[in-house]
């Protein structure tokens, strides 16, 4: 097997003996399982989450798709049924031997498995059972681990061990968000810790100036091990032990303790593995004292800070997500030298020299200081995730680097999205027929998609059809359980599960709830959406996001849906899902005809669920900005969605409405139109040739595939 020796040596030697344990408590067919269940490959693998299903039928939901707690907790008669089944067992061993066969492939050419290339990040959404994740750039990132994997991309991630994850979210009768944590158990959990000759591995971070314990977690991910550092020893003091306790905690000193933790820990981590990476990716400011860190023990061994920082710079690039302010945060002087003192002498510029790398303007004794400029300083390359972003970008980091707009060192490489894991099986099993063997994996050349042009309508259609009933069924109960659990009457419930039609134009719209998302625009002028919805031709509207718990002006955005709840014909057809997550997110990008997004331009950097919609035959529609900026194009097939102007305006008033009409007038004229005008075989040409220009055109532009060797060409 190729390896980078010492890692991943200990990474498979501290599995084993999770697995080890595993299959002790399983019968011996299904011992191969326990394996499996240990790498979230099976995630992303055709018919895995049906042999784990299949092992305890009607558990799967019951421990919120954990495939170890499935198996930790499944009864003995569920066990010995399973391994009596003989077809179940050969699909067990199956699925073993493709895991080790994808374990033991070369890596990519040109890169030395021994030197990974190390990815940081502060959150990771690989699967809803890890809640390791708040939202797209946890999505993301998961994303590419999960690509990094298929193609043989040596890589190796380190983050943190949220013990509580990001919360939960409940709405009470008024449809005001209340949040709740709960605690993830390792030792029911596809992680294990990292273990070197019987002892697990841990390591000192600087919190507060105090050196804190902090442990080593493994999460497998393909071929990819995400390594996780946590506080939560018993040594430290509560204040230490809570740093890794939730994803963004709203107190500025923990969320600082965390970005010491995730930078400063992940370097004295590869450290403790001996491992040498060929390059950091810094994957938002949130890391940026990796860098940092780095540059202190060249100058402790001996290098003045101008030799150390051009040699660091060298090996780390940088990835920014967003313009939005919020996401850019900085901190007063003070503040941040409390969090990190000694740091700046250890780096041999003294405080004022590390204040001065997090400030746009250096000198200003006034200015505060954040992550993301220091990042952008310490790294040989940056990139926006969209080309807009980019554009939007340089303009926005101007002062930092000075001279002309247009010099601005900021490219970018467009986000793309894991195609196995964001494709439903309607359309896997649709393309898989039509597409040829192992099309996935060539994904982004525009030739592997070309067959599409032959699908017959009808099929593409059935495909469809097929997927918006699927999510249908699933969202009846859903909001009915929503509804109910809130406390609502069982008339109101009832219309959650009458109200929804499989045969009806179904809009998604789903994200991270923040005022310029602009939520508020789908309802803006209600009595005109409530004459949409409950038309002769209906339209159903499903609707999915978490506001941070400090923003209250985006809490009220969601209060505001739950005013229109005596209008009967919305209380009908609009549905909010509560605890948006992975899972909810995968099945409304699979099942909805039209994912709607609104932003105020120019603040959405990429986004991503409308490039999953695409995947699933859906079609976009949105205003011109982040990736759709790009994406939306009148092809030779016809337009594949719908655009909304994407200039950038001050009067937001002003914008607001235009935006909003404009959103009613293509919804009236074109969507719903396009979407119920049946040929003579109940067939809606129109819909479909705008499906199939959107599949083509869009498939391989916005694949993983195509973004990662993006990555692999321009930075890395």
């Amino acid at each position: 097997m190729t390896t980078m020796t010492m890692p991943l040596d200990l990474v498979r030697d501290s599995i084993a003996l999770r697995v080890g344990e595993l299959e002790d408590r399983l019968p011996e067919p299904l011992r191969p399982l326990a394996a499996v269940a240990y790498n979230y490959r099976w995630s992303w693998t055709p018919g895995a989450i049906d042999v784990f299903m299949a092992v305890d039928p009607g558990r799967w939901e019951a421990v919120g798709a954990n495939p170890v707690r499935l198996l930790v907790e499944a009864s003995r008669s569920s066990l010995e049924a399973a391994a009596a089944d003989a077809d179940l067992v050969a699909r067990i061993e199956a699925l073993a031997a493709e895991l080790a066969h994808d374990l033991d492939r070369p890596s990519m050419d040109g890169f030395d498995p021994t030197t990974p290339v190390t990815f940081l990040c502060a959150e990771f959404g690989i699967h809803e059972s890890m809640p390791l994740y708040s939202g797209g750039l946890g999505v993301l990132a998961g994303d590419i681990l999960k690509e990094a994997s298929d193609l043989a991309l040596p890589m190796l991630a380190v983050g943190l061990f949220y013990r509580n994850g990001y919360f939960q979210q409940r709405l009470d009768a008024t449809g005001w968000q209340v949040e709740s944590w709960q605690e993830t158990d390792p030792e029911l959990s596809p992680i294990v810790p990292l273990v070197r000759d019987g002892e697990q591995v841990t390591l000192t971070v600087p919190i507060r100036g105090v050196e804190a314990d902090a442990q080593a977690w493994v999460v497998q991910v393909g071929r990819v091990p995400l390594l996780l550092l946590d506080t939560d020893l018993p040594q430290n003091s509560p204040a230490v032990r809570w740093t890794t306790a939730r994803l963004y905690d709203g107190n500025n000193d923990v969320r600082l303790a965390q970005y010491v933790t995730l930078g400063i820990g992940a370097v004295r981590l590869l450290d403790r593995l001996e491992v040498q990476p060929a390059l950091l990716h810094m994957n938002e400011g949130h890391a940026a004292l990796a860098a940092a860190e780095l540059i202190a023990q060249r100058v402790a061994a001996g290098e003045n800070y101008d030799d150390a920082r051009d040699a660091i710079r060298d090996r780390c690039v940088f990835t920014t997500h967003t313009p939005v302010a919020a996401g850019n945060e900085t901190y007063p002087p003070e503040e941040l030298l409390a969090a990190l003192p000694g740091l700046g002498d250890r780096m041999g510029i003294g405080s004022t020299g590390l204040l001065n790398l997090g400030r746009i303007q250096p000198g200003d004794p006034r200015e505060p200081a954040g992550m993301t400029p220091m990042a952008m300083r310490l790294a040989r390359n940056t990139n926006g995730v969209a080309e807009r972003h980019g554009q939007v970008a340089r303009g926005m980091w101007q002062p930092l680097f000075g001279g002309d707009e247009a010099d601005v060192p900021i490219g970018h490489v467009t986000n793309g999205v894991h195609l196995p894991t964001w494709m439903g099986n309607e359309f896997r099993t649709l393309l898989d027929r039509h597409l040829g063997d192992g099309w996935w994996r060539r994904a982004d050349d525009p030739e592997v998609w070309a067959p599409v042009a032959d699908i017959p309508a009808a099929e593409l259609w059935e495909a469809r059809s097929l997927a918006r009933s699927s999510l249908v069924g699933w969202a009846r109960e859903v909001a009915a359980k929503d509804r109910l659990r809130r406390g609502d009457s069982l008339e109101w419930a009832e219309l959650g599960m009458n109200g929804l039609a499989e045969d009806a134009l179904t809009l998604g719209f789903a994200r991270r709830v923040a005022g310029y998302k602009r939520l508020y625009l789908l309802t803006r002028d209600v009595d005109r959406m409530a004459r949409l919805m409950a038309g002769d031709r209906p339209v159903q509207l499903l609707i999915a996001g978490k506001a941070h718990p400090k923003d209250d002006g985006a809490k009220a955005m969601v209060r505001e849906l739950f005013a229109n709840r005596g209008n009967p014909e919305l209380a009908e057809r609009v549905f909010f899902l509560e605890d948006y997550d992975i899972e909810i997110g995968r099945r409304l990008t699979a099942g909805c005809d039209v994912w709607v997004n609104v932003p105020r331009p120019p603040l959405e950097a990429s986004g991503t669920s409308g490039m999953k919609v695409v995947l699933n035959g859906g079609l976009n529609l949105s205003v011109l900005d982040g990736w759709w900026a790009e994406g939306y194009e009148s092809t030779e097939w016809g337009p594949n969605g719908w655009g909304i102007d994407g200039s950038v305006s001050d009067d937001h008033g002003r914008q607001d409405h235009e935006h909003a009409t404009a959103l009613y007038d293509l919804l009236e004229q074109q969507v719903v139109p396009h979407f119920y005008d049946h040929d003579a075989d109940g067939v809606p040409q129109a819909w479909v040739t705008m499906m199939r220009a959107s599949l083509m055109t869009l498939g391989p532009q916005f694949c993983a595939s195509r973004m990662m060797h993006d990555y692999v060409r321009q930075v890395y």
